[in-house]
């Protein structure tokens, strides 16, 4: 009888090797990042940044002549965010992959246009010069650095500035209450066009955890090369009244 059962065990092998690879192969399936068309489409473009500064109109109530966006957190800072990211969230929206209503009217065929607009507005922006005056959150300690480096750095860049091969979002000098936003929607799934792998990897982060990493993130500077000198209003936008000195403290 002892004999008969090996015997049997070993015959569920094959079966239990296939069941494994299935599910395998369903979690590689669900950890894949799915592109719309129009990504697919405007990331081949060139930019006419002419046509993008005259469609980036329509998105200066909320980010500002400057892309600098609101120390509250309310909107983000968009300018220097890598081209291929900002394509893909506009293209997000559009296709309903990311929940913004606002954001789903400015991006829509009828204000923006097609891929080639999208690739016009997402160069400009791209393009215009950083503040680092933003919402840094409370004090990190060296842990945040050590976490960051542990699970962010690999998409995100080591010194925040993204990746422009596999979209990741640039990070550096972003506004910690707009970070915070973000991944608590990522962790709940609200955010549906994350990186599953993210979504995978901070589902059960406590905390402390989360505001060491998030801290540090908001901190982390920009090249000289992408921070806007004291004191600059975007020239491309001269009658636009900003309040107060927002942006001004390098």
């Amino acid at each position: 009888m002892k004999i008969k059962h090996k015997i049997f065990n070993l015959s569920l092998l094959p079966a239990l090797i296939l069941s494994t690879n299935l599910q395998a192969m369903e979690e590689q399936d669900q950890e894949k990042k799915v592109y719309p068309p129009e990504f697919l489409e405007a990331i081949t473009l060139q930019s006419d940044l002419e046509n993008g500064k005259k469609l980036y109109r329509g998105c200066v109530s909320c980010h500002g002549p400057e892309g600098w966006g609101t120390q509250s957190g309310s909107y983000p800072q968009i300018a220097g965010q890598l081209k291929s990211v900002i394509i893909k969230q506009l293209a997000d929206f559009r296709a309903g992959n990311r929940d913004n209503p606002i954001m789903r009217a400015f991006s829509s065929t009828r204000a923006l246009g097609g891929p080639q607009e999208i690739a016009d507005v997402a160069g400009y922006i791209a393009n215009m010069p950083m503040t680092t005056d933003v919402d840094k959150g409370p004090p990190h300690t060296d842990e945040g650095k050590e976490k960051y480096d542990e699970k962010c750095a690999k998409c995100h860049g080591e010194k925040g500035e993204g990746d422009p091969v596999d979209h990741g979002p640039s990070l550096h000098a972003q506004h910690f209450s707009y970070l915070k936003r973000q991944f608590d929607w990522i962790r709940t799934e609200r955010r549906r066009n994350a990186d599953p792998k993210m979504t995978k990897q901070i589902k059960n982060m406590g905390l402390r955890e989360e505001l060491e990493i998030l801290s540090y993130a908001a901190r982390l500077r920009p090249p000289e090369s992408k921070i806007a000198p004291q004191g600059y209003t975007n020239p491309d936008f001269p009658s636009f009244v900003r309040k107060g000195g927002f942006g001004a403290n390098r």
